[in-house]
Formats: C-alpha cells, structure tokens, sequence
C-alpha cells in the first residue's frame, strides 16, 4: 500500500466514521446486524473506556477496531479486551491489522493499560493466525455467552 496510512482514534465528533466502521466490521464479517441509534452511539464514543480506531487512506476507511478498557481491582492498571477487528478484504495481508494492533498497544501504554486480551472462534484459522502473528501464544478458554430477555 503506497499511500499514507493514518490510524486514528474516534471521538464524539467522529460519529459518521464511526457509523461506517460499523458497517465495514458487518461487510468484513458477512453479517447483516442493524446499526444502534445516533445517539446511543454518540454516547458510546463518547466513553473514555471505549476505543474504536480506524486506519484510513484517502479518506477511506480500510480497517479498524473497537474495544472496552476494564479497570483492574487487584492493581491500578486496566486490561483492554477488543470487541471486532476487521481489515477490508481488499486490503488485508498488507500490514494494516498489525498498524491497528500498534496503534493500539501505544495507547495502552500512554493509558495505564497492562493487558489487550481478544476472543477469537478456534475454527477461524484466518483470525487465529492473524492473533498469534501479533501476540503469540494463545490461552485457551472456554466462552459462555447468557441472553438476557426483556422483563415484561
């Protein structure tokens, strides 16, 4: 990729790139998930525990990630657990998903973080490879997801 690569964090003021990282994680991820309200996600960005980065060239967004900082209670350091990573198809294997990850470990590190810890379907081999290219080992765990259904 020749042109210039910028990796930003979004704020309030950023909702539109916000909304299209959004649906370039649903392209990514072949779903169809229906996008929270403006103002639910204006709320959202506007968290200082929340992170959603972009890498942009000419003004397109080629990828990005969102994550939750989770303040720590047996020390004064946080952990960051990513939520979604996505690189455009056309542009992955080129460098821009390590960019993010970068981009993101320097935050943590201005940001009192000690850990960024990720989740990843063992049959997805591509995002497997993709995690143990920029972190290494991997920890194996067993994931439970509980549905809460409105009270009525």
């Amino acid at each position: 990729m020749k042109e210039k690569i910028q990796t930003i964090r979004l704020s309030r003021t950023d909702s539109s790139l916000f909304k299209k990282l959004i649906t370039l994680l649903n392209e990514v991820f072949e779903e169809n998930i229906t996008i929270a309200s403006d103002n639910h996600l204006q709320n959202l960005i506007a968290k200082p525990e929340f992170y959603a980065i972009v890498a942009i060239a000419n003004d397109i967004i080629l990828g990005g990630l969102t994550a939750y900082e989770l303040q720590s209670y047996y020390n004064d350091k946080s952990e960051l657990y990513i939520y979604d990573i996505a690189v455009k198809s056309e542009f992955q294997n080129k460098g821009i998903g390590k960019k993010l990850i970068q981009y993101l470990q320097e935050l943590c590190s201005k940001n009192n973080v000690s850990t960024i810890f990720v989740d990843a379907h063992s049959e997805d081999k591509q995002a497997i490879t993709f995690y143990e290219s920029v972190f290494g080992g991997c920890e194996k765990v067993d994931h439970f997801n509980f549905e809460i259904k409105p009270s009525s």
